[in-house]
């Protein structure tokens, strides 16, 4: 671990070695989570426990210096949803994402930089902010508030170290997902290569044979002209598999959400404009991601195909017990109670009910459609 630590933090003070190790080896247990958002959301929890810190959270760095995902922890679901929209990286939190150097702030609401909390958002005073580093590059920042009497130099420690671990994770992941990118990319040109070294060979061989018998006058006209519609066949199969190659070894490796969001786009040939948010659903096992993302493709084609709607919006959203996928429409709506047979509803719910999941819609005239997906999520 002490690799992961700048000069400047192994000067500052530390919380006596028996806290400061059982943390270490806390912290290190959060590698053996499965997906990156979970052992997150690990990290920042420890970090509030180990300061006493009322809250905590991860702000991920998007593009033009605004966060593209927050993660938070001490917050119920119930006030979080009451506040609505999550933080963007304006006030005090754009002042660590502008300049990226640990901050302890007293009153956070007399920050010079501080624009004024939300409506429902709970009150918050103390603030103690640290980058969270993958190399050279910034890839969030780990915020605390609201610890009773201030932050303190250990604190401070505490979470510079829990911020390097932060980052330390990150770049496993990274580089784990890039490891199976190339395998991948490996496998892709294995393949290519089989398909043309074997079976384009042997098709081109087949069309070669099959030309030579009309070559003679042993052949009926009729059944010549058989043969020479198969060879014609074989070399239009031959120009389509070399195309495949071709693509083949220059498609990019996407995600499992990333793939699933383009094939949802695929689905929009009415000209609606799709909003999918679904980087949630990478946290599932492959049978679990498999079952949902079907439901969510059956949904999004029926809201395509069906609603009139302009717009599609599908977000996943993920809590500890819980997997939330909405698919929502502005358009034309139905009954419910009375649902016309190519809805696939059916299938959507039998595609959930086979993971243990459920299908609620929800649907007026004229006011769109809402589907929700809910999928239980068991600790393993």
């Amino acid at each position: 671990m002490a690799g992961y630590l700048s000069p400047s933090l192994l000067n500052m003070p530390f919380p006596t070695n028996e806290v400061f190790s059982d943390l270490i080896q806390r912290a290190s247990a959060v590698t053996d989570h499965v997906g990156l958002r979970s052992a997150l959301l690990e990290v920042v929890d420890l970090a509030r426990t180990a300061t006493g810190a009322s809250y905590g959270a991860l702000g991920v760095l998007g593009s033009y210096g605004m966060l593209s995902d927050f993660l938070y922890v001490g917050m119920d679901p119930d006030q979080a949803e009451q506040i609505g929209q999550l933080p963007i990286g304006k006030g005090v939190l754009g002042t660590l994402i502008k300049h990226p150097t640990p901050i302890v702030v007293p009153d956070i609401m007399e920050h010079h930089d501080f624009s004024g909390f939300p409506a429902n958002h709970p009150p918050m005073h103390t603030f103690l902010g640290v980058p969270v580093r993958t190399g050279a590059e910034i890839y969030g920042n780990l915020y605390l508030t609201e610890k009773p009497g201030g932050f303190t130099p250990e604190d401070m420690a505490t979470a510079q170290a829990l911020g390097a671990i932060a980052g330390g994770v990150v770049s496993s992941v990274l580089l784990h997902d890039r490891l199976a990118e190339l395998a991948v990319l490996d496998d892709r040109e294995r393949i290519a290569r089989d398909l043309h070294d074997s079976v384009i060979q042997d098709l081109f061989a087949t069309g070669l044979s099959l030309q030579a018998l009309t070559m003679g006058s042993q052949l009926e006209p009729a059944t010549k002209d058989r043969v020479n519609d198969a060879v014609d066949r074989i070399d239009a199969a031959i120009d389509t598999l070399r195309t495949f190659i071709f693509n083949l070894r220059r498609a990019p490796v996407a995600s499992p959400a990333a793939a699933l969001a383009d094939s949802i786009r695929g689905l929009c040939t009415n000209g609606q404009q799709a909003s999918i948010s679904i980087q949630a659903l990478e946290t599932l096992d492959a049978e679990h991601f498999d079952a949902i993302s079907g439901a969510v493709r059956e949904a999004a084609s029926n809201s395509c195909r069906h609603s009139g709607s302009d717009t599609l919006v599908v977000r996943a959203t993920a809590s500890e017990s819980e997997m939330i996928v909405e698919v929502i429409d502005h358009g034309v709506g139905f009954d419910v109670d009375h649902p016309s047979g190519g809805m696939g509803l059916a299938n959507i719910t039998s595609r959930m009910e086979e993971v243990g999941g459920t299908v609620a819609v929800s649907s007026e005239s004229g006011q769109g459609t809402v589907v929700t997906l809910t999928l239980p999520i068991r600790d393993s």
